[in-house]
């Protein structure tokens, strides 16, 4: 049967896309080619989550963006230290949540990025 497997890429406009990636370069350790991009293998752990929220959510907040960036991360405390040494703070951490770890960031162009550390390998029931 043929279904969607899950999301294939995070495409998007940015005034600047050389600065915006070199920030995700060094504040996120993201390897991007010489064509503005990165890649990765699907992740050991974690699942691709999709999921529409109401206009007027204030989960994205502070960012003024329509869309945030779930980014699965394997160490949240080590990405969160090689921000801080980036000058990045975070703008919010949850530590108690059932589907593992998470933080917030706001990149340069003011997307929020959520960094999710899971707690399990498998997808919620």
């Amino acid at each position: 049967m043929a279904q969607v497997l899950g999301v294939g890429g995070v495409f998007f406009k940015t005034a600047d896309p050389t600065a915006l990636c070199d920030w995700y370069r060094r504040v996120l350790g993201f390897e991007i080619s010489d064509n503005s991009f990165a890649n990765w293998a699907y992740p050991a752990m974690g699942y691709t989550v999709w999921c529409a929220f109401q206009d007027d959510t204030t989960y994205f907040a502070p960012s003024p963006q329509g869309f945030m960036i779930n980014l699965i991360v394997d160490d949240l405390d080590g990405v969160l230290a090689r921000a801080k040494a980036e000058g990045v703070e975070p703008v919010g951490q949850d530590y108690a949540d059932d589907n593992g770890c998470f933080a917030w960031l706001i990149d340069p162009a003011g997307v929020k990025v959520e960094l999710w550390e899971p707690q399990t390998a498998q997808p919620p029931p």
